[in-house]
């Protein structure tokens, strides 16, 4: 299953009821799980660390921005924290099994769904900003809720992505993307009388001042102390003994000494260790000398895809053919996203960067709805046991069974129909990779499409076995007439790709 981790931030941090109801509206999505809840009175905000399936994030993002909405009034909201909405961000953060372009997409989809739904402004941050002024959340949130109800629908620069072009009365606007994993960090330098030395070290560490890179800093008045308010949104390029060590050096330059730090929210595993290690000067340090990590590995029986390979060889019925081809296809679509990745940003591909980027989350898209659909294949198999299981006694029953054999056999020709026609359109991404993506890359443009045609053609033999099994097989004869020519289809695909491919050797 592939997961995605979101961290809506709500303007809400001193009313425990509320703070329940949001929480509680996330949790009941299908598939959601809370990690943490952070709230602080001073900041009146609250940090919602969730993760779920890919196919319901949007959705348990959209239930705690809904009921935020719905008790939250921004009007009546005061707060040390910069805010513009009562959800005030919404990031989505790939994790294993999952890709930022997944990331990008969900973001979307949900700005989208805000915007129509509950009449919410959504702008787009980080990795799904729709244009360059708005990559950094401090430049979209600039004069908070307050300047917003002026600017929105006046001013031509802060027409939002999705929703009106008018603030809401009460949630304000939204503001929602996709990033890497950010480490909430906060470090206190004594009582509120430092607070002009905590704004100085904030300025001193921030990237945008010159400071560390990835580095994004405040210097706020919490509960009567000075506070540096952090977040790291690259720990590759600035880990968080670094942070720690120059807020230290910064602050003690001013005669002060840090008092104590911590962590909003949740941090990787990988963050702390590699600060122990650098504290205890332990030069070997490798991920693999921790104890709990080789466990983990062991108990998990190895990586996922192994994990698939050994049940399709096993002598139970599925996952079979139908499961397999959706993998190959969603393998092909990888293989597509990745060449995309490969020619986006680069001059000599300039004049088809546009189309690259959206035929990389084209290819993310068909990646996780190939996956879902090695999934479903197997579950339709089920429904198919299932039926032939029925009893046959009386003329009533046998034709109860034939009712549900059929039933389930059209969903069982359904699904890997569904597979053909994503493994048709990878082919085609694959051959627009092939003739205008990066050379270097023609030769996986074209595994790409051979792959999605020979996913293709077994999607198709499922529709057919299928059909053909039916009771009432004029019932699937069109399922099988449009399998054929999806096939006929990616097979011209393909050839376009691998005579793009040879140009290039």
């Amino acid at each position: 299953m592939s997961l995605v981790e979101c961290v809506p931030n709500f303007s809400e941090g001193r009313r425990p009821e509320v703070i329940a109801a949001i929480r509680e509206a996330i949790a009941a999505v299908d598939g959601t799980v809370i990690l943490d809840v952070s709230s602080d009175p001073s900041h009146n905000r609250t940090v919602v660390t969730f993760v779920a399936p890919v196919a319901r994030a949007a959705d348990a993002a959209f239930a705690g921005i809904a009921k935020a909405a719905e008790l939250i009034d921004l009007n009546k909201h005061e707060g040390e924290h910069p805010r513009i909405g009562a959800t005030d961000v919404c990031p989505f953060i790939p994790l294993e099994g999952t890709s930022m372009e997944d990331c990008v997409v969900l973001a979307r989809t949900l700005g989208e769904r805000v915007g129509k739904e509950l009449g919410i402004p959504v702008f787009l941050y980080e990795r799904a900003a729709s244009r360059p002024d708005r990559v950094n959340l401090a430049d979209i949130r600039r004069g908070e809720f307050e300047q917003a109800k002026v600017e929105i629908g006046t001013n031509p620069n802060r027409v939002p992505d999705f929703g009106p072009n008018a603030i809401h009365r009460t949630a304000g606007a939204t503001v929602i993307g996709a990033r890497p994993f950010l480490v909430a960090f906060n470090v206190y330098l004594g009582g509120r009388e430092n607070l002009p030395v905590a704004k100085a070290v904030a300025k001193a560490v921030r990237g945008s001042s010159g400071g560390l890179k990835g580095v994004k800093g405040l210097g706020l008045e919490v509960d009567g102390q000075a506070q540096v308010s952090m977040n790291l949104v690259d720990l590759d390029a600035t880990p968080l003994h670094r942070a720690y060590e120059m807020v230290r050096m910064e602050a003690e330059a001013q005669g002060v000494t840090p008092t104590w730090s911590e962590i909003v929210g949740l941090v990787p595993e990988r963050a702390l260790f590699e600060t122990a290690a650098r504290h205890l000067r332990w030069r070997t340090y490798t991920p693999e000398l921790v104890l709990e990590r080789q466990v983990r590995t062991a108990a998990a029986g190895g990586e996922s895809l192994a994990g698939f390979v050994s049940s399709v060889a096993s002598s139970a019925p599925v996952p079979g053919g139908g499961s397999v081809v959706a993998l190959v296809g969603s393998m092909g679509a990888a293989l597509a996203q990745m060449v995309a990745g490969l020619t986006v940003g680069r001059k000599k591909y300039a004049a088809v960067d546009a189309e690259m980027k959206e035929l990389g989350l084209r290819a993310a898209a068909l990646v996780r709805r190939l996956g879902e659909l090695k999934d479903e294949d197997a579950a339709a198999y089920t429904l198919v046991s299932d039926a032939y299981k029925l009893p046959k006694e009386t003329p009533e029953q046998v034709t109860a069974r034939d009712r549900a054999i059929q039933a389930a056999l059209m969903k069982a020709a359904e699904v890997p129909l569904e597979t053909a026609r994503y493994c048709s359109e990878v082919a085609t991404l694959a051959a627009t990779c092939a003739d205008k993506g990066n050379t270097n890359a023609a030769s996986d443009a074209g595994v790409a499409a051979l792959l999605a045609e020979a996913a293709c053609r077994g999607a198709a033999y499922n529709v057919r076995i299928n059909v053909s099994a039916m009771p009432e097989k004029a019932a699937g004869a069109k399922l099988a007439e449009e399998a054929a020519k999806l096939v006929a289809a990616c097979r011209s695909a393909v050839t376009r790709a691998t005579e793009a491919v040879e140009r290039q050797m």
